[in-house]
């Protein structure tokens, strides 16, 4: 997956509090368990006027203006800036795919569901929580200022708004590693391909039955 250390990117704000799995990405494109083409899908039924299913042309379908990812202003969004509880409802790792086949690197709100939050690392989209003032404070700024950015420094822990001023945040050392080096878990496993097939190497010459094929 993709290393996160440094980001500096434009914020979209999504004032809405308990956005669940099937808002992010609806159920019926769930059908496939490839990790690419959900991105024109996300949020589906908040970003088009009609019903989305499999295999539309979405570059045909009807956008609905009063939606945030559709105003020119927030055009190239790659923070997504949220309410409490984001990601709950079902546990659809979909849904971290979406967001970040869309351009999302980061979300910022008060806080996740659990398998949500989880799932993020996985797929190296950087969950941050922040405390609700703060978020508030963020959204007041960012409808205030076209262009608004944030510049997240991940190593440092800390999200830097335009003003300069440093908002802390936590983060596990095991997945700051992780996201840091771009490691998901078969990234972590394949670091020691080399033990693993030294390993399987001797245990074939300990135990060569094991490879035995069977006569047809």
């Amino acid at each position: 997956m993709q290393s996160f250390t440094v980001h500096d990117g434009l914020v979209a704000p999504l004032d809405r509090e308990n956005v669940d799995t099937d808002l992010i990405i609806p159920k019926q494109f769930l059908k496939s368990i490839k990790r690419t083409g959900f991105g024109p899908n996300l949020f589906d039924e908040l970003r088009y006027k009609d019903h989305g299913e499999p295999g539309m042309d979405n570059s045909r379908r009807p956008l609905n203006p009063d939606f945030v990812l559709n105003q020119p202003r927030y055009q190239g969004a790659s923070v997504l800036l949220a309410r409490k509880n984001f990601g709950c409802g079902s546990s659809r790792e979909h849904a971290p795919w979406a967001l970040d086949q869309y351009g999302f690197r980061a979300v910022i709100a008060p806080s996740f569901a659990d398998i949500f939050f989880n799932n993020c690392y996985k797929n190296g989209l950087l969950p941050i929580v922040l405390s609700e003032l703060e978020i508030s404070r963020l959204f007041d700024e960012v409808r205030a200022f076209v262009g608004y950015r944030l510049r997240i420094d991940l190593e440092r822990q800390v999200v830097i708004p335009a003003d300069g001023r440093e908002l802390s945040f936590d983060i596990t050392g095991h997945r700051k590693y992780c996201m840091v080096n771009g490691f998901d878990e078969i990234g972590l496993t394949l670091r020691n391909s080399d033990k693993i097939r030294n390993f399987e190497a001797e245990r074939l010459a300990r135990h060569p039955w094991l490879d035995a094929r069977p006569i047809l």
